[in-house]
């Protein structure tokens, strides 16, 4: 009997041995990559098991149930750090936890601004410094369809908000970021709006909120705003809304928004045309698509700018011309 605790222990002791060798082999051998060169983002707030996943999901072929235990066992657990950290050929396991805990990434950062159209977006992308900008070249439709996207529209697909990129990766890699970002918003957005609302798809509650981001000067208004289109809606009364308008008229639009232009018919002209926009016509932030999935019950169809950033709502047209006169008749901005 003693003879055979004897062989046990040495059997034990062998293959804790053999375990703790490949453990040893695995955690510094060159983690295979996708490309020679990765981007890592990893997001605010993460659990370790999370950061494991995020670290597969770009392409780093390590095991997320491995990465997550040395990381615990180690105690780093609690230590890595949110930002975009650039991946090379012959990182380890080891030296890739090494280096999220010591939070040694290279790293720029882009601020997408809410209300902001996708043109803009991509003038700002490509002012960044350290950024490696490969979309140049390409149309909207073209730079869209390299992400995936079967369209020739950009705007509402990017959540606004602070990315932070690292130095030498590419434009797309960020876009990437920026729309996925987008998609998991609405995503939870739309499953927790409100009942009774006149949409039909996540499509339409970011177009609406992309008029309420263009129409609101002062941010406790936005979910007053969306209330007034949503009454307008529903009784199928033109939403005339000048920012659609404008959007419609293109890049060439001057800044001067004339009767002429109100009157001529296009996609986005809302005075000529009942119901939304095709599209959105700019990035909604998360404030304006919480005030198009969640407006308050109101009697008012009507607003006007006061010149303050705030507006004046009216219930009823003759109301509305009264504070369109108190406000704003020598400025022409009669909704």
């Amino acid at each position: 009997m003693r003879r055979f605790f004897s062989r046990l222990l040495l059997a034990t002791a062998l293959l804790l041995a053999l375990t703790a060798i490949v453990l040893a082999w695995l955690l510094n051998s060159p983690i295979p990559l996708r490309e020679a060169t990765l981007e890592l983002e990893i997001e605010q707030g993460s659990s370790m098991r999370q950061v494991a996943r995020q670290v597969q999901a770009a392409g780093i072929d390590v095991n997320p149930l491995l990465f997550e235990l040395l990381a615990r066992g180690s105690g780093q657990a609690q230590k890595v750090k949110a930002g975009s950290y650039e991946v090379s050929a012959g990182e380890t396991p080891l030296t890739l936890l090494r280096k999220l805990v010591r939070g040694d990434s290279t790293q720029g950062e882009f601020v997408v601004v809410d209300g902001w159209t996708f043109r803009r977006l991509r003038e700002e992308l490509a002012k960044l410094p350290g950024l490696r900008i490969t979309s140049a070249g390409l149309s909207d439709a073209e730079l869209l369809a390299r992400l995936g996207v079967q369209q020739s529209n950009g705007e509402g697909l990017f959540l606004p908000d602070t990315y932070f990129y690292a130095k030498g990766g590419t434009d797309l890699q960020l876009l990437a970021r920026a729309q996925r970002a987008m998609t998991r918003h609405l995503e939870r957005a739309w499953s927790a709006r409100a009942p009774g609302l006149p949409l039909n798809s996540p499509q339409e509650a970011l177009i609406m909120a992309s008029l309420i981001e263009k129409e609101t000067g002062l941010a406790a208004d936005r979910p007053t705003i969306g209330s007034v289109f949503y009454n307008r809606l529903r009784i199928d009364m033109p939403l005339q809304t000048d920012p659609t308008v404008i959007y419609g008229l293109g890049p060439g639009f001057d800044g001067n928004l004339r009767k002429i232009d109100l009157q001529t018919d296009t996609p986005y002209n809302t005075y000529t045309r009942r119901g939304l926009p095709p599209t959105p016509i700019a990035m909604p932030g998360k404030a304006a698509i919480a005030a198009a999935l969640h407006p308050p019950a109101t009697p008012y169809f009507y607003f006007v700018a006061r010149g303050d950033g705030s507006s004046e709502f009216s219930r009823t047209l003759d109301q509305h011309n009264r504070a369109v006169a108190r406000y704003q008749k020598r400025k022409g901005n009669n909704r």
